[in-house]
């Protein structure tokens, strides 16, 4: 009993463990773009906690801040001077003691675009962390060079036959290649097969040979907490026959599932080990799951939950850092509108509630995507990160974005809300939050 238990045991230590430092990257950041926006305005802050709770760890800066870690590690947040509570919402009865130049410091009295650049930052932070993250990945890991050059050859059966890194593509299947998004769409519509005729440039002479088709039904990345990640498949698996059925590409294996319309499927994998190789047996039932559109909309498919790619890795290029910060901001900016499209489609009906996951699934996204490997779990935080930003921009009362309506509020009409009508407000926004929290964790509970 206990040695069934003990694996277990250690994958849920594991998921909270994922969970707690993604959440602690994020939050750090995002109360960072409080604290130094703040200070660069002129608004001290007497507390940067990261968690909540007992403290466990503090320590007081030269800038009369104390910097703590406290025992529950599920957030953090700055409290400024003359604040009332963490929140920033009122005022602690010191203010009004304080000279003009005092209260300039704080929350309460500093001036109108001070305090709501100091709110915004939070947010910005976690933009730019997403943006920094995303570009690095093009600096240091390159991106494919446009040309269809071979790099490192994945593995596959021993039986396929692939072409030598070096190798430039020219022709695949009769179609003409010049880019590597040519030899991507030609995988598309050349009908798949065992092998197919290549026409690559060798040691510069352009010769022909037979090698395996583009996008062999082999396993790129597997998405968390889907059907196929549920029994076990991993990256690298090469799926070799469906039902008994060979398959010879990744178009196969996307047309099967499809037509299949959710019934379960028998599938024989080839998996590379260090003592050689293994071929295994896994049953599994595609799950309907809602997609983003090109164009902003949702489509509904039967899916297993991966991914494919091509048999070899492409050649790779460093991008300069302008281009580098381009496309992190593109990375970001993708999140961002898809997010809000899934929002709008869930309130409207037009797809699944379970979209929306809560911090059990986000846990155990963590956990999933920090055993694939290091980079695969920075890119998730960067993922996160862009989210939990979008998140606090919205006008809900407790969140960043509620201040920020209560600032427009002030900047319209000359003064701030009242007491009164703020309370009532951050009640109403806490009672908001915490249905959200409460629909998410049913979703957690009882979506597939």
């Amino acid at each position: 009993m206990i040695a069934d238990f003990l694996p277990q045991f250690g994958g849920l230590i594991w998921t909270v463990l994922a969970f707690v430092v993604a959440l602690s990257v994020i939050v750090a950041i995002h109360e960072y773009g409080h604290y130094i926006v703040g200070r660069w305005c002129g608004i001290k802050a007497d507390v940067f906690s990261i968690g909540f709770g007992p403290v466990v760890w503090k320590r007081m800066d030269k800038h009369g801040t104390q910097w703590q870690v406290a025992a529950l590690p599920l957030g953090g947040y700055v409290k400024f001077r003359g604040d009332a509570n963490a929140a920033s919402v009122g005022a602690d009865g010191t203010v009004t003691a304080m000279s003009q130049a005092e209260r300039a410091t704080t929350m309460t009295g500093a001036a109108l675009w001070r305090r709501a650049a100091t709110v915004a930052a939070g947010p910005v932070f976690n933009f730019i962390l997403s943006i920094l993250i995303f570009g690095a990945f093009v600096i240091v890991a390159g991106r494919p060079a446009e040309a269809p050059v071979v790099g490192d050859l994945k593995s596959l059966p021993a039986s396929v036959v692939t072409l030598q890194p070096g190798d430039e593509i020219v022709a695949v299947g009769g179609s003409p290649v010049a880019r590597l998004a040519d030899l991507v769409e030609a995988a598309q519509s050349v009908p798949p097969a065992e092998t197919l005729p290549y026409d690559v440039r060798r040691d510069g002479q352009v010769v022909t040979v037979d090698a395996a088709f583009p996008m062999p039904a082999r396993v790129e990345a597997v998405q968390p907490r889907s059907a196929a990640w549920d029994i076990g498949i991993r990256p690298g698996d090469v799926v070799t026959a469906i039902d008994g059925t060979p398959i010879a590409s990744f178009q196969d294996l996307q047309a099967v599932v499809k037509e299949g319309n959710g019934a379960p499927l028998g599938l024989t994998v080839w998996r590379p080990t260090d003592a050689g190789s293994e071929t295994l047996e896994f049953t599994l039932a595609p799950r309907r799951m809602d997609l983003p559109t090109s164009d902003g909309g949702f489509e509904t498919r039967w899916l297993i939950g991966i991914t494919g790619g091509l048999f070899f890795d492409p050649v790779t290029e460093r991008a300069n850092p302008l281009e580098a910060v381009a496309y992190g901001a593109e990375q970001t900016w993708f999140i961002v509108r898809s997010s809000l499209s899934a929002l709008s489609h869930i309130a409207t009906g037009a797809i699944s509630t379970c979209n929306l996951s809560g911090p059990i699934g986000i846990a155990e996204t963590s956990g999933a995507v920090a055993s694939q490997g290091a980079e695969n779990f920075i890119w998730f935080i960067a993922v996160l990160s862009a989210a939990v930003g979008l998140l606090n921009l919205f006008p809900i009362p407790i969140l960043d974005g509620g201040h920020l309506v209560f600032h427009a509020y002030e900047a319209i009409r000359g003064k701030p809300p009242s007491d009164g009508a703020v309370r009532v407000l951050m009640t109403v926004g806490v009672a908001l939050m915490g249905l959200l929290m409460v629909f998410a964790l049913f979703n957690d509970l009882t979506c597939p």
